[in-house]
């Protein structure tokens, strides 16, 4: 049985939270005299941001929760997704003690985050097929394992992590989170439903996701964390007092209002996915064009590192991840826009001539 409490860093529940101005007066008119602002006004022309923001970013998650089919109090928001990566560790891992497990070839903060709060890494990589090792994994969970980390669709192979596995690893880590990482979920199609449709089944269960990706927004830095309320009441506990700034707010808020344009530009990423796709597969430099349920692709060459040197020569800029485990000789390349990925095609095919 899954006990949050006896997860948590034993001194964790009894923090008293920094009790912001905006926290003991949380009305929106009258004489502001007790937060120590500029009353003046701001010395730029862009607008006035001399106010401290909603710590709690209500007006957000009141009109994200129902987009999300959460409540508000599911719901955290943080300076992108790694600040919930962050402090899930904060507030789980005795540095020195703890462990977290995470399946490599991954999004590389997990790792970072670990190292940053003394907590040791265990790494179990992904099969042959970017699937998980699900003995191995079982195998790496125990007593001081505190947080699991599930990238699905996977960074940087793209793929979704078979959901029949992630549940029996949600079954078997009853002492320790699992975090499911769906920062593209959005490219992973119709069919696929968000985990965030399992937290009342699984309160061991956190749901990673971001505005950076579908939504267009990866220079506000702002990313959901879902989870059950008590794992984001701990959050709120020991976060920052106004980790989201007043613009970003607002213009997070703007956003929720232009769903149907997120919904065609994901529609058209898709559609320019597989005119890539099969644009690479033809190319006698390519291996392998691996498949993809995220706005990117990985994409296996004869010599990925020549390849990568050329385009950067070109000005054409992809991710060389041929150092990363089970991702050798492969280049992970975004999907752009018709006209960028043309020009990417066009490149490749004059260096695959040129070879």
């Amino acid at each position: 049985m899954f006990s949050l409490a006896s997860i948590l860093r034993p001194h964790i529940l009894s923090l008293t939270p920094y009790s912001s101005a905006r926290d003991e007066y949380t009305g929106t008119e009258g004489v502001f005299l007790d937060a120590n602002e500029n009353a003046l006004g701001s010395t730029t022309s862009a607008g006035r941001y001399n106010r401290y923001p909603d710590p709690h970013q209500t007006a957000i998650k009141t009109q994200l929760a129902p987009i999300k089919g959460v409540t508000k109090e599911q719901i955290f928001l943080g300076n992108g997704s790694d600040e919930p990566i962050d402090l899930l560790i904060r507030a789980t891992c005795r540095p020195g003690q703890d462990n977290i497990v995470i399946l490599p070839p991954t999004y590389g903060m997990y790792e970072v985050s670990g190292n940053l709060n003394d907590v040791e890494v265990r790494k179990v990589p992904l099969t042959a097929e970017y699937q998980l090792n699900l003995p191995a994994v079982l195998s790496a969970i125990d007593t001081y394992t505190k947080v699991v980390w599930i990238c699905s669709p996977n960074n940087p192979t793209g793929n979704l992590i078979d959901p029949a596995d992630i549940r029996q690893v949600l079954a078997a880590a009853q002492s320790a989170l699992v975090v499911v990482d769906e920062a593209y979920i959005d490219f992973a199609g119709p069919d696929y439903a968000s985990w965030t449709t399992q937290l009342a089944q699984y309160p061991n269960l956190v749901v990673l996701q971001t505005f950076s990706k579908a939504w267009g927004l990866a220079a506000l830095r702002l990313g959901m964390c879902f989870a059950s309320v008590d794992i984001i009441r701990v959050l709120n506990l020991i976060k920052p007092p106004y980790n989201i700034s007043a613009p970003t707010q607002a213009l997070a808020l703007d956003a929720l209002d232009h769903v149907a344009e997120k919904k065609q530009m994901v529609a058209d990423t898709l559609a320019e996915r597989s005119r890539l796709a099969e644009g690479l597969r033809r190319l006698p430099t390519v291996q392998q064009v691996f498949p993809s349920d995220a706005n990117f692709l990985l994409v296996r060459f004869d010599d990925a590192n020549d390849i990568f040197n050329q385009l950067i020569d070109s000005q054409v800029i992809v991710r060389n991840r041929s150092a990363v485990t089970r991702c050798e000789g492969c280049l992970r390349i975004s999907v752009g826009t018709p006209a960028e990925n043309d020009r990417l095609l066009a490149v490749l095919e004059s260096i695959a001539v040129g070879a």
